[in-house]
C-alpha cells in the first residue's frame, strides 16, 4: 500500500504544471498525516538523489515538484520551449494576448486566484505590463512579447482564436468564432508553415 501512494504522489507530481502543496498531496492520496506524507516524500528526494536519475524532487514556497537536474537541463531545454512559462501562465498570456487591454479581474474570474501569481511572474519576465485601474489592474503584452514568441501579436491571436474554448469566449466577451473560422485558422497555420 505505502509503494502505491508513493507511486500515485509521483504521478502527481510529474502530471502537474505547478509545485503541489502539502495540503493538496493530502487530498490527492487520502494520507491525512503530514509526517507520514513527509516521510514518504523523503524516500521519493532519496530514491532521485542517485546520480543516474535525471530528475530530482524539490520544494519551493508553492510545494513540492520535479525538476530537471542541473547537469542535464541545457542538452534537454530545446525540447520544451517556453518552459519556463507553466500552464497556467501561458493560459493567462494567452487570455490578455487574445482580448487586451484586459482587467485583471476577468481573468480571475476565469482561472482563479492562482492567476495573481502569473501575472506578478509574467510581469517580471517583461512578457506583460500592468497598469492600475481603481481597484484591479489592466493588462498588456509588451513588444518582448512578440519577441519571445517569435511572431506579430496578430499572428498569436489568429492561433489562440482556433485552440480558445468557448466558455472563455463568452467570459471575455468576444465573439464564439463558427468552425468554419477555426478551420481557417487552422489552413492558415498550415500555410505558414509550409512557407517557412
Amino acid at each position: 500500500m505505502a509503494g502505491d501512494k508513493k507511486a500515485l504522489i509521483e504521478a502527481a507530481l510529474f502530471m502537474s504544471p505547478d509545485p503541489i502543496s502539502l495540503n493538496n498531496l493530502s487530498k490527492i492520496t487520502g494520507i491525512s498525516s503530514k509526517s507520514k506524507l513527509k516521510g514518504i516524500l523523503s524516500e521519493i528526494e532519496e530514491h532521485h538523489r542517485i546520480d543516474t536519475k535525471g530528475v530530482e524532487l524539490a520544494l519551493s514556497p508553492e510545494g513540492y515538484h520535479f525538476r530537471v537536474k542541473k547537469p542535464y537541463l541545457d542538452k534537454v531545454s530545446p525540447l520544451t520551449p517556453h518552459s519556463d512559462l507553466t500552464d497556467g501562465m501561458l493560459r493567462t498570456l494567452g487570455l490578455v494576448a487574445l482580448r487586451q487591454p484586459l482587467k485583471q479581474s476577468i481573468i480571475v474570474k476565469i482561472q482563479g486566484n492562482k492567476v495573481y501569481n502569473y501575472i506578478k511572474k509574467l510581469e517580471d519576465k517583461g512578457l506583460i505590463e500592468t497598469q492600475k485601474a481603481g481597484r484591479t489592474k489592466v493588462l498588456r503584452t509588451t513588444k518582448e512579447f512578440e519577441t519571445y514568441f517569435g511572431k506579430s501579436l496578430k499572428d498569436i491571436q489568429q492561433n489562440l482564436k482556433a485552440v480558445v474554448s468557448d466558455e472563455a469566449y463568452n467570459q471575455l466577451g468576444i465573439e464564439v468564432p463558427d468552425e468554419e473560422t477555426k478551420g481557417e485558422t487552422e489552413r492558415f497555420e498550415d500555410s505558414e508553415n509550409q512557407a517557412n
